[in-house]
């Protein structure tokens, strides 16, 4: 259960960062 708690992280903090770089992309336009 670990492992997947762990993954499942990983995977939100992939997330947060598309959406970071999106509003930067954003911003530069």
């Amino acid at each position: 259960m670990g492992n997947l708690r762990k993954k499942r992280r990983r995977k939100i903090a992939q997330h947060k960062r598309k959406k970071i770089l999106k509003a930067l992309r954003h911003k530069n336009k």
